[in-house]
């Protein structure tokens, strides 16, 4: 995958000659080697400033059979002077939207199930995280009139930020890419097999 990076205004050295902080360009370097389950499309993204000093930001998409099933993205933030709020220097801002089945959005449960999707793929690839937030979002559509004949349609949407242990950035990268797939409804790879990284997930600039 391609991993952006920026500084903010005033940080580094200027475009083109912006100077990283090892910690920082150590990251990044553990966001592109991050291995992602195959059908996941992972590419750069503007980073976002004005947060932090440096961000590194990825896009993902969930393709199966070539339709779209779901769609996120994470963003590193890194502030080599800590951050309280954080608990930290760096913080990981993930965004996840899959459909789901129109029934399930009306499932009260469905907010809480969808946070531990988050949860459970940071724990599942051994990714310590502390100072967790965030908010899920269930959104049902039923077309009338003119448009009645569509079907009913459904999303989920996962908004959250965490502080990741600075030298497991690759398995927090790891784990979003998880949490896209759950979302999107595909099941687990089983334990003991291996993961094949996708190779359209190697796309940019030089690429």
């Amino acid at each position: 995958m391609v991993v952006g990076h920026e500084p903010r205004r005033g940080a580094g050295t200027g475009v083109g000659g912006a100077a990283f902080p090892a910690e920082f360009a150590t990251a990044v370097a553990a966001m592109r080697d991050a291995v992602l389950r195959p059908e996941v499309t992972a590419e750069q993204m503007p980073a976002p400033q004005r947060i932090a000093p440096y961000a590194a930001a990825l896009a993902g998409d969930v393709d199966v059979d070539g339709e779209e099933v779901g769609t996120g993205r994470l963003v590193l933030l890194h502030d080599p002077a800590g951050n309280d709020a954080w608990d930290g220097t760096f913080r990981c801002v993930g965004y996840v939207r899959a459909e789901v089945e129109p029934e399930q959005a009306g499932d009260p449960m469905l907010a809480e199930v969808a946070w531990t999707w988050l949860t459970e793929a940071l724990a599942a690839h051994h990714a310590s995280f502390r100072a967790a937030s965030g908010t899920v979002t269930c959104v049902s559509s039923t077309s009338f009139g003119g448009m009645a004949d569509e079907e009913p349609s459904a999303q989920v949407e996962i908004r959250a930020s965490w502080t990741p242990e600075a030298d497991e950035i690759g398995r927090h990268v790891e784990a979003w890419g998880e949490l896209l797939c759950t979302a999107a409804g595909l099941p687990p790879v089983p334990d003991g097999v291996s993961v094949m990284p996708s190779r359209r997930g190697h796309r940019g600039p030089g690429h």
